[in-house]
C-alpha cells in the first residue's frame, strides 16, 4: 500500500505521471503545459522527465488542440488536453460537440476517441473576466461526453486514471479554488466506479448533493447545521454525466428532502435535471420540493463582486432552512 498526502493538484501530476509511465500512447497537451508547468503547475515537471514529444507545449489555440487530439486518438494515441482556464474553452466547442462527442455514433462503434481534456473551473479564485466560469451545463446537454469533476485528491487521482483509460472521451472539470486541499491519496487502491456518487457525510433530515468545488461547501453546512440539531447527509455526485441517479434516490428516500448545490448558475444547470428526475423518482418519498442552490443568471461579476456571486454556507444553509420548513 501507498499512501501519500496530497493536494488535488498534486494527485493530478502524479495521476498523468503515472499514465504517462505505464502507457506510451498517452501524451499531454497544451498551453504552457510543459516548461512552465501550466499555469496553476498542474503538469509540473512532465516535460522534463517524459520529453517534449509526450508533453507539448501547444500554439494559443484551443480549437487547434482539440482537433489535433481527436487525430492522435484516430491513430491510437490516448490524449490528455489541457484548457487553460475555463472560459478559453469556447474556441473548441465546435471541436467537442460536433465531432468528438458524436463520431462513436456516427461510426456505428468502430471508431472510439479516448480523448480526456481538463479544464480548471469556477471562482473564489480573485481572477479576471473569463477566468471563473463554470460552463458544465453546457456539455452536460451533448450526448456522448461523459463529465466528471473531483472534490478531494483521492478522487483527483484516481477519476483521472479511469478517464484516460476509457475509451469515451471525458471532460475533467478541475475545482480550481481546491487545487491546493489536501487529503491523504492511496495510489494502490482498487477504485470505485467513475460515474457513482459517494456518501461523505451520513444524515438523517435531509440530502445535501454537489460536487467539485461545492462538496466542501456542503460539508461545512452540515457541520454547522449539526449545531442546531439538524442531521444533514452529503452526497458528492463526482459525475455529472451520466448523473448516478439511483444513488440520490437511495439517499433522498432516507431523508426525505434534497437540495442540490452546485456553483454554475441555477437557470437551465445540471440542478435543474436532477431536481426533475428525482421528483418523478421520490414523489411519494419527498416531504418538500427539491431545492437548488447556485450562482444567479447573470455574466460572471468582477473578483471584487464574486463573494456575492457565488454560493456560499448562508445560502446552502438558507435553502436547507426552507426545505425543513415544510
Amino acid at each position: 500500500m501507498s499512501i501519500d498526502k496530497l493536494s488535488i493538484a498534486k494527485a493530478i501530476n502524479a495521476s498523468l505521471r503515472t499514465a504517462l509511465e505505464t502507457d506510451p500512447k498517452v501524451v499531454v497537451m497544451g498551453e504552457d503545459v510543459g516548461k512552465l508547468g501550466g499555469v496553476f503547475r498542474v503538469t509540473d515537471g512532465l516535460q522534463k522527465d517524459f520529453g517534449e514529444d509526450r508533453v507539448i507545449d501547444t500554439p494559443l489555440a484551443e480549437s487547434g488542440i482539440v482537433g489535433t487530439a481527436i487525430g492522435l486518438a484516430l491513430r491510437g494515441y490516448r490524449p490528455v488536453v489541457e484548457i487553460q482556464f475555463d472560459g478559453f474553452v469556447f474556441p473548441a466547442y465546435d471541436q467537442i460537440v460536433t465531432q468528438l462527442a458524436k463520431m462513436h455514433a456516427r461510426a456505428l462503434g468502430k471508431i472510439k476517441l479516448p480523448v480526456v481534456i481538463r479544464i480548471p473551473y469556477g471562482g473564489a479564485i480573485g481572477a479576471v473576466e473569463h477566468h471563473s466560469e463554470s460552463p458544465e451545463a453546457l456539455f452536460a446537454h451533448v450526448a456522448g461526453l461523459k463529465i466528471v469533476s473531483p472534490s478531494n485528491a483521492a478522487d483527483a487521482y484516481w477519476m483521472m486514471q479511469q478517464a484516460i483509460q476509457s475509451d469515451d472521451p471525458v471532460i475533467y472539470f478541475e475545482p480550481k479554488r481546491r487545487y491546493h486541499d489536501r487529503a491523504e491519496v492511496d495510489t494502490e487502491a482498487i477504485p470505485g466506479p467513475l460515474h457513482a456518487a459517494r456518501t461523505v457525510r451520513s444524515g438523517t433530515d435531509l440530502t445535501l448533493a454537489a460536487y467539485g468545488p461545492m462538496v466542501k461547501t456542503c460539508l461545512e453546512a452540515a457541520a454547522a447545521a449539526e449545531e442546531e440539531g439538524k442531521s444533514l447527509e452529503v452526497l458528492d455526485l463526482r459525475s455529472i454525466s451520466p448523473v448516478d441517479f439511483d444513488g440520490i434516490q437511495a439517499s433522498v428516500e432516507r431523508t426525505r428532502r434534497l437540495v442540490v448545490v452546485h456553483e454554475a448558475p441555477v437557470f437551465f444547470g445540471s440542478g435543474a435535471e436532477i431536481a426533475a428526475r428525482i421528483t418523478e423518482r421520490c414523489f411519494y418519498h419527498l416531504e418538500a420540493p427539491v431545492l437548488r442552490v447556485g450562482g444567479y443568471h447573470a455574466p460572471y461579476p468582477p473578483s471584487r463582486l464574486e463573494d456575492e456571486y457565488l454560493p456560499g454556507l448562508d445560502r446552502v444553509l438558507d435553502a436547507v432552512d426552507r426545505a425543513l420548513a415544510y
